[in-house]
Formats: structure tokens, sequence, C-alpha cells
């Protein structure tokens, strides 16, 4: 019976090691991951955040609780830029304001990894007031018949999704 205990005790450690291990890789912090869109973590996927008042939805990689606090996590495949990218930014101030009006509670930042390096971002109330600014730009050029282009580099066409449709492509 003392050797049942003693293996179990030490398949625990073994356990809470392996997550605390997995934890880091996926550039998360301390705390517990209560929101994963991955299947990574052995549970079936979660349900997008909403709010039908703005008509956005969005899912975050990872919800962390931290100390009474829920921080979302993005995580990127792509090589790490010397700061973050404005769109990964206000993809991030997106799930921090789909975190405040779910959970009710306000991110004071979150954190965008990539593979070599992660970065905090503050949600602070001049980064809410510029993503709703966004929103609502998005929502007048969504209302309009004809979107002009928004900049003059090729590579950027290349890549964009809807560049077989699109008749001001560069590329």
């Amino acid at each position: 019976m003392l050797y049942l205990s003693f293996f179990l005790i030490l398949l625990a450690i073994i356990f809470l090691w392996q997550s605390s291990r997995q934890q880091r890789q996926a550039g998360l912090p301390g705390g517990r991951v209560i929101y994963a869109d991955t299947r990574a973590w052995g549970s079936p996927l979660e349900e997008p955040l909403f709010d039908a008042r703005l008509g956005l939805t969005g899912k975050p990689d990872y919800l962390v609780e931290q100390k009474g606090q829920i921080i979302p996590i993005e995580v990127k495949s792509g090589r790490a830029p010397d700061s973050p990218y404005d769109s990964h930014i206000y993809q991030l101030a997106a799930y921090c304001l789909l975190v405040e009006k779910v959970y009710g509670k306000r991110p004071p930042y979150g954190i965008i990894h990539y593979p070599s390096r992660t970065f905090a971002v503050e949600y602070t109330p001049a980064l809410e007031s510029s993503l709703l600014d966004l929103l609502a730009d998005m929502r007048r050029d969504e209302a309009r018949s004809s979107v002009e282009r928004s900049h003059d580099e090729p590579p950027r066409c290349v890549r964009c999704g809807f560049r077989n449709v699109c008749d001001q492509k560069l590329a």
C-alpha cells in the first residue's frame, strides 16, 4: 500500500511538471487556463466569445485566470517582429473587449506570443477607444458598395484572401 501511495504521488508530480512545461511552451503566464481554442490541452474546442451589441465574435487561443484577472493570449506561428503588428494588437484588444463583456472583468493587458518572443500589451482606454473607432470604420465600409484598397503594397495583395475577386489588386 505504501508503494502504491508513493507511485501515485510521483505520478501526480510528473503530471504537474508536464502541465507546467506545456503551459510555458505555449507562452502562457502562470494561472489557470479557463479557455483554450486548441485541442492540445485534450479538451473540446470552446464556444466563441460574443457581444451582440457590437456584433463582435472572437476565439482567443487561451484565457488564463490569474489573481482574479482574466488574461487573453494570442499565439502566432510566424517570425516575431521587433514590436507586435497593429493587426495583432487590435485582434488582442478585441479579445480584451470581449472578455470584459462576457466575463464582466476588464483585462489589464493581453499577451501576443510568437515562437521566439512574447509581448504583453496593455489594454488601455486609448486602445479600447481606437478599437471601437476601427470597428465603426469597418461597419461603415461594410455598408458601402465599393471599398477602396487601403495600401500600395503588392506583397499584401499576394497574401490577401480577397485577391481572386478584387478589381484593385496590385499583384
